[in-house]
C-alpha cells in the first residue's frame, strides 16, 4: 500500500541540481540549490526558490515508504559542493602564493629569479689618430713665449717656466723654494717677470725703467702682495748699472740696484724697459730678482736673458747689455 511522503525539500523532478519543496500532497513553486545537512525543512527558510522548469510536475511523486529516501540525493550535493568549495580554495591559495612571488620579484629578491639579461657594449668603433702638430714655442722647455707682448725669453741653465702667475705677466723662477728670513712664508732665489707697462703713457725707457725700479725692489725684497716682509723690509739700496740695450732689434733701457735687507743678504734686482715690436708696439717691462746669498744664480744670467729676447717667430734678431741701437730718450 502506498503513502504520501510526509512534506520537505525533496529532488526537484523537473530540474535536475535543484530541490523542491513537497507541502505532503503537491509540489510547491518553491525551489533551492541542494541545502546543507541540517537545514530547516521550511520553504521560507532555505535559499532563494529556483524558478519552475518547463514541464514541471504538478503533483506528488507518488512513490511509496521504500521510495521516500531523498537522503543520498541530498548528501550528494552537499559531497559535491564541498568538492567545488575545496577546489575554489585550492585555487585561491595558489593565486595568494602566486601573488607573493610577484610581489617578491618586484621588491628585488634576488633568489625570485635570474636577472634579465643585459647587451654587450658595442665595441669601440676604430679611431685615427690625430696627427701630431708641429712644436710651438710653448712646447719649447728652452724658451718663455709672451704672446701679448710678441716676444720670447730665453730659459738658462737651473731655471724653469712658473706655472702660476699675476695677472697678464709671464715669468721664470728658479726651482725649489727656502723658508723666508724675515716674516712666515717661502721664497725663491731667482724671477723674471715680463708685462706690459699700464697706468702711464710714457714712451721713454729710460724714464720708465727709472721709475719702476723702486716699485720692483719693494716688491722682491721689502714687502709682497700679502703686505709681509719676507725679508724684514729694505734698509738701503746702491745703483750698481744703467744704461741703454739693443733688446729684440728696438732701442731699450735698463736699471740694476744692489739691495740690502733686515733679514737675509738681499740681492739684486733689474728694471728693463723697451718698445714692443708687435701691434701698438706698447712699452714692455722685464724685471729680475736674484738673491745675492748661497745658492742663487750668477749675475751673467741676466745678460743672457736680456740678449736672447727675440720677437716671436724671429730667431735672428740680437740684443743684450751695452749692445747700443741709438740714443734712448
Amino acid at each position: 500500500m502506498s503513502m504520501s511522503p510526509p512534506p520537505g525539500w525533496y529532488p526537484d523532478p523537473s530540474q535536475t541540481a535543484a530541490e523542491r519543496w513537497w507541502d505532503g500532497s503537491a509540489w510547491t513553486e518553491h525551489r533551492r540549490a541542494p541545502a546543507p545537512q541540517g537545514a530547516a525543512a521550511q520553504p521560507g527558510s532555505g535559499p532563494v526558490p529556483v524558478p519552475p522548469g518547463p514541464g514541471a510536475a504538478a503533483h506528488g511523486p507518488g512513490f511509496s515508504t521504500t521510495a521516500v529516501q531523498p537522503l543520498p540525493a541530498r548528501t550528494g550535493g552537499r559531497r559535491a559542493k564541498a568538492v567545488a568549495l575545496g577546489v575554489a580554495g585550492a585555487v585561491l591559495v595558489a593565486s595568494i602564493v602566486t601573488g607573493f612571488l610577484v610581489l617578491q620579484d618586484d621588491d628585488g629578491d634576488p633568489t625570485a629569479g635570474p636577472a634579465p639579461a643585459t647587451s654587450a657594449p658595442p665595441a669601440p668603433s676604430p679611431t685615427t689618430a690625430a696627427p701630431t702638430a708641429s712644436p710651438s714655442p710653448t712646447e719649447d722647455p728652452d724658451t718663455l713665449v709672451d704672446q701679448l707682448n710678441g716676444i720670447t725669453l730665453p730659459v738658462p741653465d737651473g731655471w724653469e717656466k712658473a706655472e702660476h702667475t699675476v695677472g697678464d705677466e709671464t715669468a721664470l723662477q728658479t726651482p725649489g723654494t727656502y723658508d723666508c728670513p724675515g716674516d712666515p712664508g717661502l721664497c725663491r732665489h731667482g724671477k723674471i717677470t715680463s708685462q706690459t707697462a699700464t697706468g702711464t703713457d710714457e714712451r721713454s725707457p729710460k724714464k720708465l725703467a727709472t721709475a719702476d725700479i723702486k716699485d720692483a725692489a719693494d716688491a722682491a725684497y721689502d714687502h709682497d702682495a700679502l703686505d709681509r716682509k719676507p725679508f724684514g723690509g729694505i734698509t738701503r739700496h746702491e745703483q750698481v748699472r744703467s744704461g741703454t740695450v739693443a733688446v729684440a732689434g728696438r732701442g731699450g733701457y735698463y736699471v740694476r740696484w744692489r739691495v740690502y735687507t733686515k733679514d737675509g743678504p738681499g740681492g739684486y734686482v733689474q728694471s728693463l724697459a723697451f718698445p714692443s715690436s708687435t701691434g701698438s708696439e706698447a712699452m714692455v717691462v722685464v724685471r729680475f730678482q736674484l738673491d745675492a746669498g748661497a745658492g742663487a744664480p750668477p749675475l751673467s744670467d741676466i745678460e743672457k736673458v736680456v740678449d736672447g729676447i727675440r720677437p716671436v717667430g724671429d730667431s735672428a734678431t740680437g740684443g743684450g747689455v751695452g749692445s747700443s741701437v741709438g740714443p734712448t730718450p
